[in-house]
């Protein structure tokens, strides 16, 4: 039996939810697999609802919002392709990245539209089934898809991704503008920064544990663990527990 992927759809109520409904008057064909949720804008679209949806097994996840620039309110897709990007550049640590993609459709272009849907359930197809659907998800991927749902809204990736434009757009009181491809390189630092700790995080819920420990179980470099830890302690995250011989276990707090 053919695989036949699992495929949500966040519409923006202006255009992208116009063109389906173009498409539909029109009679263009297109694939019946993907599941369509209304929305009012694509900036509304919280990281928060792709990870939840993948966690639970969508095979593909797709935003369509308005034009740049054409946006009913304003700059609202100008936030969804900022936080989309973000979400983008987590999921490619567990190689999701290309389960999820953005793109503009007008109310105009219902064709587009049946085009964009096509070539993204097809590319679905190819990649197969999620390794989080069915009966028997992978527990690993999952609990990592975990630890990015909370790194992702962690105040200093909010804080990092809500002030991009401002940051690379806009001189500051000295007449200087962070160039882009600096900013990227902050973001993406933090973004991974932001992952580990956070599987740390995780880890720790379940028990307590030493730096050699997570560095076995995460397969992260046993100095970079304790940079990170020795920062956790700092905010409040964790702190020391037990010592087994000569050996700090570190706890959850």
């Amino acid at each position: 039996m053919s695989f036949e992927p699992k495929i949500l759809g966040f519409l923006c109520n202006w255009c992208s939810y116009a063109g389906a409904d173009l498409a539909g008057v029109s009679r263009f064909q297109y694939p019946t697999n993907i599941r369509v949720i209304r929305i009012m804008c694509s900036g509304r679209v919280d990281p928060k609802f792709i990870f939840k949806a993948l966690q639970i097994g969508i095979d593909g996840l797709i935003v369509m919002g308005c034009h740049l620039g054409d946006c009913h309110y304003i700059e609202g897709n100008y936030e969804a392709e900022k936080k989309f990007n973000m979400v983008k550049r987590f999921l490619s640590f567990i190689n999701l990245d290309n389960r999820v993609r953005l793109e503009w459709v007008s109310a105009s272009e219902g064709k587009r539209f049946t085009e964009v849907v096509k070539d993204f359930t097809n590319q679905i197809k190819e990649l197969g089934p999620s390794p989080l659907s069915g009966d028997n998800p992978d527990k690993i991927l999952l609990e990592k898809l975990i630890a990015i749902e909370m790194a992702a809204g962690s105040d200093r990736i909010r804080a990092l991704v809500g002030r991009q434009r401002k940051i690379t757009e806009e001189e500051n009181v000295y007449g200087e503008k962070v160039l882009l491809e600096n900013f990227n390189n902050i973001l993406n630092s933090a973004i991974k920064d932001e992952f580990e700790r956070h599987q740390i995080l995780l880890s720790l819920e379940k028990d307590s544990k030493s730096v050699k420990d997570l560095a076995i179980e995460l397969e992260i470099d046993p100095s970079v663990i304790l940079e990170h830890m020795l920062l956790l302690k700092n905010r409040g995250q964790v702190d020391f527990g037990e010592i087994i011989g000569i050996t700090p276990m570190f706890i959850r707090m």
